[in-house]
């Protein structure tokens, strides 16, 4: 009996396999195996996950960049060489990558260094079917309330949204927003935000039936995380781990026992 190669599969099942490969496969090793391996990756089911969280882009004299995993591998050299490129941005990489995702990315995972404002509004209008988001609030130049509260009007769809280092204490607004337009969503994390009698209060009203929170690095006063737990009832994981203004103690415990996974480790009174 003939043995069937891989190269000949049906590019449904070359494209099922590789929607599950991470992007450094998906750029570097996959399309350079054969022409049908190729063409399978320029599909756009290929390209759903994009995650640049754990890539940092570090610039250099102005113009380019290197390009690390998470394990600190250099890996812009092989891009560079593999695909000829001369000089290297943040920008271009995520620009090109979500513009071959035609409008199906569903997790997009920004890294905090070298994405620009406005690519980040490019990003937000190329990819209308995001389940998941994970930015930081540092690629922003100017107030970044309104661009967020932009960003969920148009990603109704969302059921994950991740907003790291918060300047401000303006987590009240963008709550209330996310509540308004993302009916989906069962988890929000801001660590590094201030949670106060507003903040709490929008959380409790606007997003009840929320899952997962996370709060880590957080200044949330005893209060404010009592109300929390007292209104959101269907909570399953609740992360304040590393946060400042209460006390874990039995009554605290005792309130958050309909919880599954209750993360406080490093509190600080």
């Amino acid at each position: 009996m003939e043995r069937r190669k891989w190269e000949d599969l049906p590019e449904d099942c070359l494209v099922n396999v590789f929607r599950r490969v991470g992007m450094e496969t998906l750029l570097l090793d996959v399309p350079f195996v054969c022409k049908s391996w190729y063409k399978a990756t320029l599909n756009p089911l290929c390209w759903e996950r994009l995650d640049f969280y754990d890539i940092m882009f570090v610039p250099k004299d102005d113009c380019f960049y290197r390009f690390y995993d998470v394990d600190g591998v250099r890996m812009v050299h092989k891009l560079m060489d593999e695909y000829g490129i001369k000089e290297f941005s943040a920008g271009s990489m995520i620009r090109f990558l979500v513009n071959r995702s035609n409008g199906k990315c569903t997790v997009l995972n920004l890294p905090a260094d070298g994405c620009k404002e406005e690519v980040f509004k490019f990003v937000i209008d190329k990819c209308p079917a995001l389940r998941c988001l994970s930015f930081s609030c540092d690629l922003f130049k100017t107030d970044y309330l309104p661009i967020i509260q932009e960003l969920i009007e148009k990603c109704k769809y969302l059921e994950f949204l991740t907003i790291l280092d918060f300047k401000v204490s303006n987590l009240k607004e963008i709550v209330v927003k996310i509540g308004l337009n993302c009916k989906n969503l069962w988890g929000f994390a801001a660590p590094f935000a201030c949670i106060g009698e507003e903040e709490a209060a929008a959380i409790v009203t606007t997003l009840p039936h929320i899952s997962y929170l996370i709060l880590k690095h957080s200044r949330i006063d005893r209060k404010y995380l009592v109300e929390i737990l007292h209104g959101c009832k269907r909570l399953f994981h609740l992360d304040v781990s590393n946060c400042s203004g209460f006390k874990i103690d039995d009554k605290l415990l005792k309130l958050a026992s309909h919880i599954h996974t209750f993360k406080y480790e490093g509190v600080i009174d």
